[in-house]
C-alpha cells in the first residue's frame, strides 16, 4: 500500500509534531486534514489527542468533523486513535459528564483512584493481549515491551461483554486494569503514545500503517483482569540545562550548586558540556525514558518567535522518541518591540507545536502558589483560571505542566521558631546544630528566596492544575552525594501527582536508595550524565538487580 494516503486528524491537540516525524521516520508522508472534504481523500487516519476529553469533542464539533469521522469508520476504512483520541471513541468520559463521545465502542471513560496511586498514570508500562489467538496479527504489540502512558482516565477492562469484541490489551496500573488498545474491524487504537514509546511504538505505527488491519476472529476467551501483571516502571530521566554562552552559543552547561560558570583559574567561562541537540539524541540512543530541557537563559533582547529552544525542540523531535520536556520563560511574554504580548498559555502551545510534551514552570508556579495561598487567606475563591497552571491544564491536560521547584534548607532549632512554614526533623543537623529545617522555594534560578515553603508550594500547585513535580534541591545539587531523602520523601506524602527525585545523583546506588526509600515516581541527572561518570544502562542494570522495574531501550 505505497501509493495510499496518509492523513493526520489534529484538533488542536498540542504536540503533533513529533507523530508527524514518527511517521517520517518509518518511511512515509502524512498530510493534515483541513476540512470535512478530506476525509474522504484519506485511505489511512491517524487520529491523536491529549488533554481533555471534553475539549476534543468540542473541537471536533467546531471543526465539523464529527459526521464525517463517523462516516470514514462506517466505510471501512482504518483509523488509529492515540490516548484521548481513543478515548472519545468510547460512549463517554467523567471527565466530561456533559459531552457524549462517539459512541463506536461501548464503555464509559473512568478517573483512576489516587487514593490507591499516583495519578496521571505517567510512565512506561505493558501492554498484555488479552486474546492469545491475536498475539501475532497485525498490529505489532509485544507483551514483552514497554509503552509511554501519560492519562488520568481510562476505560476499565472486564473482559467480559462487548469487551470480548473490541478489547485488544489491558495494561495494569496499581490496582486497577485498564483498556490500552481497541481493535474491531479497521479501526485500532492506544491508549498509550507510539510515537513517544521509542522502537516499540514506531513498530507499532509502522503496522498500522503498512498492514490491512483485518482482526482475526477470537478463538480464545479474553483474559480476566486478575492476570494482568504489574509491569509499571520508574523511568531514568536525562536533564540538559540549555543556556547561550559568553560568545553566544547554545549549550549544555551545568552547575555546582546553581553556579555554571568554571572557576577563574580555568577562565570563568560557562562550562560547555555539548550541543542540546546532540547531547539529547545520545541520552535516547542510551536508552533514557525521557529528557527535559532547561532553558537557563531568558533570550529577553528577541521575538518569542525567535526563541533558540523552538528550534532546539524541532530538531530534537526529529531523532528522539520519549517524552520531551521544556522549562524556563513559560510565562507571559512580551516581545521587545513591546506590541505583541505571549500570554503563557500560547508560549506552552508554541512549545508543544515544536516538539514538547511537558513544560516546565519554575518561578511562576512560586508566584502562582503565593497568590492562591494570600487569596484563601482573604476568604476568596482561591482557584480563578488565571494562572499559567490553570490554563495550560485547561487546554492541554494537567499532565502536560510540570512544576520544577527548587528549595534549600533554612535551619531552626524546632517548629515553633517557624510557625508560618511545614518544619520537618532531619537527620543531619544545621551549622549550629539545628536538628529541624524548612524548604525554602527560590525563584529567578534560586538568587531570590520567597516566603513560602516547598509542602504549601506543591500541594498549592497540585490544586492549581499541575501534574508533576520536579524537584530539586540547592544543597543536593552537583554534590554527587546522594539525593535529600527527607525532602522527596516528604513531598512524596504531600501530593498524588509524581515526584521527580533531582539533585545529588553521584553513584547507580544513589538511584535505587531513593525509589526504595521515599517511592519517587522518577529519578532525574544531569552532570554523571554529560560526563559519562555514570551510564544510563548502568544505571537501569542496577536497578533491575535491585528489584525495580525499567524499560529496556
Amino acid at each position: 500500500m505505497t501509493s495510499q494516503k496518509l492523513y493526520l486528524l489534529d484538533y488542536g491537540a498540542g504536540n503533533v509534531r513529533s507523530l508527524l516525524n514518527a511517521v517520517e521516520k518509518i518511511g512515509y508522508s502524512i498530510e493534515y486534514i483541513q476540512t470535512a472534504e478530506d476525509f474522504d481523500k484519506a485511505d489511512k487516519i491517524i487520529f491523536p489527542g491529549v488533554g481533555a476529553f471534553g475539549y476534543a469533542m468540542q473541537a471536533l464539533r467546531a471543526k465539523g468533523f464529527v459526521e464525517p469521522l463517523k462516516a470514514y469508520v462506517a466505510s471501512g476504512r482504518p483509523l488509529m486513535g492515540i490516548c484521548v483520541g481513543m478515548q472519545v471513541l468510547f460512549d463517554g468520559s467523567d471527565e466530561s459528564p456533559s459531552e457524549p463521545g462517539l459512541g463506536i465502542f461501548e464503555g464509559q471513560v473512568k478517573l483512576f483512584d489516587n487514593s490507591t496511586k499516583t495519578v496521571p498514570h505517567m510512565g512506561w508500562n505493558a501492554t498484555q493481549i488479552v486474546h492469545s489467538t491475536e498475539a501475532l496479527a497485525a498490529p505489532a504489540l509485544s507483551d514483552q515491551s514497554r509503552y509511554y502512558f501519560v492519562h488520568s482516565y481510562g476505560v476499565p477492562y472486564t473482559g467480559q461483554g462487548s469487551q470480548t469484541e473490541f478489547v485488544h490489551s489491558a495494561t495494569r496500573y496499581g490496582d486497577e486494569v485498564v483498556v490500552s488498545s481497541v481493535w474491531k474491524g479497521s479501526v485500532f487504537a492506544t491508549q498509550f503514545h507510539p510515537e513517544k514509546s521509542g522502537a516499540a511504538g514506531l513498530a507499532a505505527l509502522k503496522s498500522f500503517i503498512e498492514s490491512d488491519l483485518v482482526r482475526p476472529a477470537s478463538a480464545s476467551p479474553a483474559a480476566p483482569p486478575s492476570s494482568i501483571p504489574e509491569a509499571f516502571t520508574v523511568r531514568v530521566i536525562a536533564c540538559l540545562d540549555v543556556r547561550a554562552n559568553d560568545v553566544g552559543d547554545l549549550v549544555v552547561t551545568k552547575g555546582d550548586q546553581y553556579d555554571v560558570r568554571e572557576s577563574a583559574d580555568k577562565g570563568g567561562d560557562v562550562r560547555n558540556l555539548g550541543k542540546p541537540v546532540d547531547l539529547a539524541r545520545r541520552y535516547f540512543d542510551e536508552g533514557a525514558d525521557e529528557i527535559a530541557f532547561l532553558n537557563i537563559t531568558s533570550f529577553r533582547n528577541m521575538p518569542f518567535k525567535d526563541t533558540p529552544m523552538l528550534e532546539v525542540l524541532r530538531q530534537a523531535s526529529r531523532c528522539i522518541f520519549v517524552p520531551l520536556t521544556i522549562g524556563g520563560g513559560v510565562r507571559d511574554i512580551v516581545d521587545p518591540d513591546g506590541e505583541h504580548m505571549w500570554p503563557a498559555v500560547q508560549v506552552a502551545g508554541e512549545y508543544f507545536r515544536s516538539g514538547a510534551d511537558k513544560v516546565s514552570i519554575g518561578s511562576d508556579a512560586v508566584y502562582a502558589a503565593e497568590r492562591y495561598l494570600k487569596r484563601i487567606a482573604d476568604g476568596e475563591t482561591p482557584l480563578d483560571g488565571t494562572t499559567a497552571i490553570e490554563q495550560i491544564a485547561e487546554r492541554y491536560g494537567r499532565q502536560a505542566v510540570v512544576i520544577s521547584v527548587d528549595p534549600r534548607r533554612v535551619y531552626v532549632s524546632g517548629p515553633e521558631d517557624a510557625p508560618a512554614h511545614h518544619v520537618v526533623k532531619t537527620a543531619f543537623p544545621g551549622p549550629n546544630g539545628e536538628q529541624f529545617c524548612w524548604y525554602q522555594c527560590t525563584v529567578k534560578g534560586g538568587r531570590e528566596g520567597r516566603d513560602i515553603d516547598v509542602h504549601q508550594l506543591v500541594t498549592s500547585c497540585e490544586a492549581l492544575g499541575a501534574g508533576e513535580v520536579l524537584l530539586n534541591c540547592m544543597d543536593k545539587d552537583g554534590t554527587n552525594s546522594g539525593y535529600d531523602l527527607e525532602l522527596i520523601g516528604d513531598v512524596k506524602k504531600a501530593v498524588k501527582i509524581p515526584v521527580i527525585a533531582s539533585s545529588g545523583a553521584g553513584k547507580p546506588e544513589h538511584f535505587s536508595e531513593v525509589v526504595k526509600a521515599t517511592a519517587a515516581d522518577a529519578v532525574l541527572a544531569a552532570g554523571i550524565f554529560h560526563r559519562r561518570e555514570v551510564p544510563i544502562a548502568d544505571v537501569k542494570a542496577h536497578l533491575k538487580a535491585e528489584g525495580i522495574q525499567t524499560r529496556n531501550a
